[in-house]
């Protein structure tokens, strides 16, 4: 890749686990789409040193941009830009007019606050406001502007840093000014064209496809040009495929082979989701859910995405049997008989919520995720599945999964969304 970057987030609470880091890969799909290749994401407490050591180890890295989110803020623990500074050998002085700017800002949030002009509120405004030398201010989002510092020459020559703040509304809001200002544009400018493109499989193991791409090395010419990681997650497959726009024939030609060998496994070559897939073989009708021991997670990520009660009408998760019997119609008979984990129960369910949600598809599951409650005949990771598709028998099956009780639920979930694409699409191909 022609421009390599890596990214710094800040804060100890991200680094403790107690927030989510939600910038790094947010940051990192940006720059690619830029056609920069992100070496690295590290993240780090609110420490100078620390800091310190962060900017110098991706420095030595030669990358020719640094990222850094958080620690822009006026409390005492917010030391980014004063520790960029001082890595990068800058002074700082305060911008006279970002600083009335941010107190303008906080004048129209908080008319009530009283130390505008002087005391705490004042100096944290000035703190804020304080820029490196060269370095270009970002005007803010929130109360915290951005800075972009100019890369450094000389013995030991420093990448551009841009330093965003940490709150990710902020720094999403911020970034097409930040990637304009002039450091950070002359860099991107020498980028190269990247594309990416993700295959999604299911049912397909990585150590098969590991053996498929040791053969496509031998026969796509230009591999080598091509840069392929492999994800599994959720019980699907997905491959990624960075490559510079040249070698886009190339990638043509894998993409071909790997149909060749895979061609029933794979179930998407445009990055579209299953849930995707979903909704468009849906084609305009209802789904409903009923789960028993995924809980509810079907109906989750039925329901992710904004605009989902165009689609799906609800689910119910009836857990007991008598809220398989009472919420959607299961005969207590059929349980006692078959088994609340069995095929015929399955199919009851699905059958029952159709009715009762009044949708045109309806999906069950009903299972033992574990870890108690399995037996010989019925071992834990058993899951019964239906799927009730108005004008037509129900379809039943039943599926092993292995794992532990969240990795059961988790493959389940992802099972019964193919299941009903299947089964919708075989109505399709059957028309």
């Amino acid at each position: 890749m022609s421009v390599r970057a890596g990214i710094i987030v800040t804060g100890t609470e991200v680094l403790t686990g107690r927030i989510t880091d939600q910038n790094g890969p947010w940051l990192s799909e940006q720059l690619l789409e830029l056609g920069v290749d992100v070496a690295h994401i590290t993240i780090c407490g609110d420490r100078p040193a620390d800091l310190t050591a962060q900017l110098r180890f991706l420095a030595d890295q030669q990358v020719d941009l640094i990222v850094t989110s958080g620690g822009l803020g006026p409390t005492a623990d917010d030391l980014t830009v004063a520790t960029v500074a001082e890595f990068c050998g800058r002074d700082v002085h305060l911008d006279r007019a970002l600083e009335e700017h941010i107190a303008g800002v906080i004048r129209r949030w908080r008319p009530d606050t009283v130390d505008l002009d002087e005391g705490p509120t004042r100096i944290g405004i000035r703190k804020q406001a304080c820029v490196p030398a060269g370095a270009t201010a970002i005007p803010p989002t929130g109360t915290a502007p951005g800075v972009a510092i100019p890369a450094t020459a000389g013995d030991q020559p420093l990448p551009t840093i841009l330093i965003l703040p940490g709150p990710p509304g902020e720094l999403q809001a911020m970034w097409p000014t930040a990637i304009a200002s002039p450091a950070v544009a002359d860099v991107l400018s020498r980028a190269d064209d990247l594309q990416q493109e993700t295959i999604r499989a299911y049912g397909l193991h990585e150590a098969e496809l590991a053996e498929t791409l040791r053969r496509a090395e031998e026969s796509v010419a230009g591999f080598d040009a091509l840069e392929i990681t492999t994800c599994l997650r959720r019980g699907e497959l997905d491959m990624v495929t960075r490559f510079a726009a040249d070698d886009s024939a190339t990638y043509g030609e894998l993409l071909a082979f790997l149909t060749e060998h895979h061609g029933r496994q794979i179930f998407s070559t445009d990055g579209s989701t299953i849930e995707d897939q979903l909704i468009a073989t849906l084609d305009g009708r209802l789904i409903a859910t009923a789960e028993s021991c995924t809980g509810g997670l079907i109906a989750a990520r039925l329901t992710d995405r904004p605009g989902s009660s165009a689609y799906v009408m609800g689910g119910v998760v009836s857990y007991s049997n008598d809220a398989k019997s009472d919420l959607i119609d299961v005969p207590a008979e059929l349980i006692a008989s078959h088994g609340a984990v069995s095929e015929e129960v399955a199919a009851a369910m699905a059958e029952g919520a159709r009715r009762r949600l009044k949708s045109d598809v309806a999906v069950s599951t009903t299972g033992i995720a574990g870890p108690d409650g399995g037996t010989e005949a019925k071992p834990v990771g058993t899951v019964c599945f239906g799927v009730a598709i108005e004008g037509r028998p129900t379809y039943t099956i039943t599926r092993r999964f292995p794992g532990d009780r969240e990795r059961v639920r988790s493959l389940t979930t992802t099972a019964a969304l193919h299941l009903v694409v299947g089964q919708l699409r075989r109505d399709s191909d059957a028309s």
